[in-house]
Formats: C-alpha cells, sequence, structure tokens
C-alpha cells in the first residue's frame, strides 16, 4: 500500500452555506467512489477556496459525510486576477493499492479547465 495525493475541484453557483455542503459533498463522494477509497483510507484533506466564497467552511462537508476522525484544514486560494471565481479544491492524501497513473483527479463540471492534463 502507497500514499498517494488526490485532486478535484468543483465551481459554486453561489455563495450559500447548503449549496456548498451540497457541491463539496459531491465532489468528496465522487473523489471517494472513482478512487475505490473508503473513509478509512484518508489520512488528510486539504480544502481550499476562492477568496469570494464566505458562507461556510468546505471541510463541513466532510463532517456531514461522517468523515470525523481524519485532520481536515481548509484554506484561502490566492487571489489571481481572471481566476476561475466560486471553486472549491481538495487535496486529499490517502492510502491505497493504486498507482500514481491509476488515481482519478475529479474536476466536476467546469473546474475540467483548470486542470486538463489531469482531470478525469
Amino acid at each position: 500500500m502507497a500514499v498517494r495525493a488526490v485532486r478535484g475541484a468543483v465551481q459554486l453557483e453561489r455563495d450559500e452555506a447548503g449549496h456548498m455542503d451540497e457541491q463539496v459533498g459531491a465532489l468528496l463522494t465522487a473523489i471517494l467512489e472513482r478512487n475505490q477509497i473508503v473513509a478509512d483510507d484518508l489520512i488528510s484533506v486539504w480544502f481550499t477556496a476562492t477568496p469570494d466564497l464566505h458562507s461556510d467552511f468546505p471541510a463541513a462537508a466532510a463532517r456531514g459525510l461522517g468523515i470525523v476522525d481524519v485532520p481536515l484544514i481548509c484554506a484561502q486560494e490566492l487571489d489571481i486576477t481572471g481566476a476561475m471565481p466560486r471553486v472549491v479544491r481538495i487535496l486529499a492524501h490517502v492510502e491505497t493499492y493504486l498507482s500514481k497513473a491509476e488515481i482519478s483527479h475529479v474536476y466536476l463540471g467546469a473546474t475540467g479547465a483548470l486542470r486538463k492534463d489531469i482531470a478525469q
């Protein structure tokens, strides 16, 4: 078994706590499912949000999914002119038997344009 990093992102339609919880929960669920990961495989998860998101902590969505014994942290993305607005990104460190090439990075909706090289 190896330690791997899995990336993902989702763009919110609006800055509302319930919407953030729904969208970030969907992103995290997709990351887990596509990589055959269960909560016990998670080592830690970083969440970042663009500076225009203020309604809630993205990590709250993980807690809502029952991920309660994994270290989670939220941070703010750099405020870059022209960057895609209302985006939450995830960097999850996991234990897995998948090789680096087999990891499925999940970019939902318009965020697929952020990393065309690894988005699946």
